[in-house]
This record gives C-alpha cells, structure tokens and sequence, in this order.
C-alpha cells in the first residue's frame, strides 16, 4: 500500500511537471509579427508564380482595399478584377515587410512596408513605381489567415 502511495504522488508530481510545459508548448504556436512576415514572403510567391489568382488566394471573401486615389472596394470577387494585371509577365509586382505586430488575442494582425511594381510603359520603356501599404490580416474560422483590409499609396524608392 505504501509503495502505491509513493508511486501515485510520483505520478502526480510528474503530471504536475509536465503540465506548464505543454502549455507552452501550445502558446508558441500562437502567431507572432514574424510569423506573419513570413506570410508576406509566401504571399508575394504566390503572386508572383500565379499571377491574380495566387494574389487573391490571401484575401478574405470580405476583404476590403483601399486603393490609392480611389474608392473602397469591397469583397474578394471585386478586388479581383483590379488585379487582372498580376497576370501579364510583363508586371511585377513586390514587396517587403518593415513591421508587422499580432493583436494580444492572437486573431487580428498588421503588415507594413514598401512595394516596387515594374511594367513596361505604353513607350515600350521600363516603368517603375514605388510605394507603401499596410495590410490587416485576421485568423478565419478554419484557423487560417487572410487579408482582410488592404491599402497602398505612392511613395518615393525605398532607400
């Protein structure tokens, strides 16, 4: 009997142990700003190895963008058709992370940086222009991310 004593408060101790360490195992998994510069890499891969489609592929069915000079447009479907251009090699369109933070729950984060998007003028010539954006992204439902607030505006060549 006593033997079984010892060797239950052993066990519990050990559970007890264990415990605080899968917990954080689990909250490591929890997004970080890194995390979701690293999504931005994916993201700009995407659209660069599938044009429009690869672009969309981040975005929320509800996502908003807030083009620049331009009015707000809303849903995926719509901002779509703003992205045909993605699909002519001819475009290039990418950019880099400069900040990015996860909100204290761990379901709502933002990207920032700079854009360079390179086409070929109507002259025939390069024609390159550079800007700024701030992306929102938002965890869905089957835990992936998505963007769903996106905006950009000119701005002069990142230094």
């Amino acid at each position: 009997m006593k033997l079984f004593c010892f060797s239950l408060m052993v066990a519990l101790l050990m559970a007890m142990i264990a415990m605080p360490a899968s917990h954080k195992a689990a909250a490591s998994t929890k997004i970080t700003a890194e995390t979701l510069r690293q999504m931005e890499g994916e993201f700009m891969k995407a659209a660069a190895d599938r044009g429009s489609a690869g672009y969309m592929s981040y975005y929320a069915e509800d996502a908003v963008e807030l083009p620049n000079g331009a009015n707000a447009i809303q849903g995926k479907a719509n901002i779509a058709e703003g992205m045909k251009f993605l699909d002519d090699k001819n475009n290039h369109l990418t950019w880099t992370p400069v900040g990015a933070d996860v909100s204290s729950t761990g379901d709502l984060g933002y990207t920032y940086g700079t854009f360079e998007f390179s086409s070929t003028g109507k002259d025939g010539k390069p024609h390159i222009e550079h800007g700024k954006y701030t992306s929102i992204w938002k965890k869905q439902g089957d835990g992936s991310w998505k963007v769903v607030l996106d905006m950009g505006n000119a701005g002069p060549a990142s230094s």
